[in-house]
Formats: structure tokens, sequence, C-alpha cells
């Protein structure tokens, strides 16, 4: 899940709908696992230079800080992610968000047989970034070949260079469709995301509908007043039944909340 608006409690993003990210954790209706226990993170831009990070391998439905935190944190830009591990090992430096300077990256999805390429993967990234990586998976990796690629100049573009790096390796070790990702990063002030696969399957996402709008479908929902005119939601399954609420981000495309509105653009891998 990933927020961008007015500032608001953590709290009532990650608990009080009706299908929280924290409900997910337990219950997800569209991921690839119905549980996602091999820990979470949250990241969120607050008082300081560069945006905060609070990660556990615990799971999140039975993390009591989190809880606690969770009302006291308020943001304006805030991300959370629950992980259920395809592979890597269950430890904190694998939990989402990832943080380079004043950019954050998660990501939903795998590199197909990641340790087969990682070296290779690895090998691509700048030498002034790659002491930063700090775990072992395919997503932290992702991250740093769009920053290595780009990423602050030219997010939509590095990350078209970064995935078509991606294929381009793998498909030389015959894996003919390796990446499946839905992504989200920041650098504060706007929100990028990414829907995509190799075989065009790619995991769900959603985005939520201009907040006036919404508004006007739903006047009895008091929670939308709080949540300030121009917030956006974007999200892997729907925090709640709202009609009209939620648009799927189409397949192969990538959207930008920033300042100056939202809109949603075609994704196309490119090899650099």
């Amino acid at each position: 899940m990933a927020y961008a608006g007015a500032r608001i409690l953590a709290e009532d993003l990650l608990f009080r709908p009706m299908h929280s990210l924290i409900d997910q954790s337990l219950h997800s209706k569209l991921g690839a696992t119905t549980t996602n226990g091999d820990g979470f993170g949250i990241g969120w831009y607050g008082e300081g230079p560069r945006p905060a990070l609070f990660k556990s391998i615990e799971p999140a439905w039975n993390d009591r800080n989190l809880r606690e935190l969770a009302t006291q944190i308020r943001s304006g830009m805030l991300f959370a992610h629950v992980r259920a591990s395809t592979g890597s090992p269950v430890q904190r430096s694998n939990c989402h968000p990832f943080r380079h300077g004043n950019w954050l990256w998660m990501h939903n999805g795998a590199v197909d047989s990641y340790p087969t390429i990682k070296r290779d993967l690895l090998l691509a990234v700048d030498a002034a970034l790659y002491p930063e990586i700090l775990g072992s998976t395919d997503s932290e990796a992702l991250f740093f070949l769009a920053l290595t690629f780009g990423l602050t100049d030219d997010p939509v573009a590095a990350v078209a260079r970064a995935v078509g790096f991606v294929e381009d390796v793998a498909r030389a070790h015959g894996i003919e469709n390796p990446v499946q990702m839905t992504v989200a990063t920041s650098d504060g002030t706007s929100l990028w995301f990414f829907r995509y696969s190799s075989e065009t399957l790619s995991r769900s996402l959603f985005y939520s509908t201009d907040m006036t709008a919404l508004r006007a479908l739903h006047p009895e929902v008091e929670v939308l007043a709080e949540l300030g005119p121009k917030a956006r939601l974007v999200v892997s399954e729907p925090l709640r039944d709202l009609t009209g609420a939620w648009n799927e981000v189409p397949e192969s495309s990538a959207g930008v909340v920033g300042p100056y509105g939202a809109e949603i653009l075609p994704f196309v891998p490119v090899v650099p």
C-alpha cells in the first residue's frame, strides 16, 4: 500500500479499513499467497531529511510495536508492505520498503531463477551504490538497478531500463519470463507505480478514484473527508468494498501521482 495526500495517522490507513493491509497479511484475496507473515515494513516522510523506516520479521498482525507507532506517525506519504518470501531469508534487511537517500521502493512479485542470474545483475549496479545493498532479495537488486539507470532523474525510464536489463540477462540464461512485478517508489514529493510481467500476467494493483468525485459518490463515508481532496492510494487489493472507489491499473502500465495531478502511462521495458 502506498498513500500520498494530506498528513494522516498511519493507524487510519493500516488498521481501520475493513480489508486493511494488516487484514490482508492474514487474508489476502488476490495475492499469490493468502498469508503474508514473513515480516513487514513501513516507510514514511516526516520531519527529517530522508524517510524513516520501521521493519520487523514478525507477522504484521501480531506486532504490538507497529500498532503503537501507528497511533503516533502522521505523514502525507506513507508506504507499507507485508511480505511472503519467494525464497530469500526471513530477515529484517529483506523486508520492504528499501531506502536510498530520500527514495523509497517496494515490490510485489519475483525475478524468476534469481539465484542463477544474481551475479550478473549485481555486477551491473553502480559501484558507488553497491555498498548500500543490505539484503539478499531480487526486489532490492531491482531497486539498485533502477537507481543505476537513473531513477532519481526519470523514474519511468529508469525502471524501464532496469526491467529490460533483467529480461535481457535472464533470456541469455534461457529464462523466458523472468519479471513479475508491481512496484511503488517515491522521492517524498511524487509517487510512481508500475504493473508489469514478462508474460503479461501481472499481480493485482489498484489506484483510488479522485477524492472529490469519490466524496460526491459516497457522502455518507466520513473518513473520506479526512483524506483531503488530492489524496490517492495505490494498493495490491482494495481496502474496502466501495462502489467507484478503485480502478485497476492496466497491464504493462506506469502511473504517477504528484503535485500537478495523476496520470497513467504505457510501460515498455528497454534494453539499456
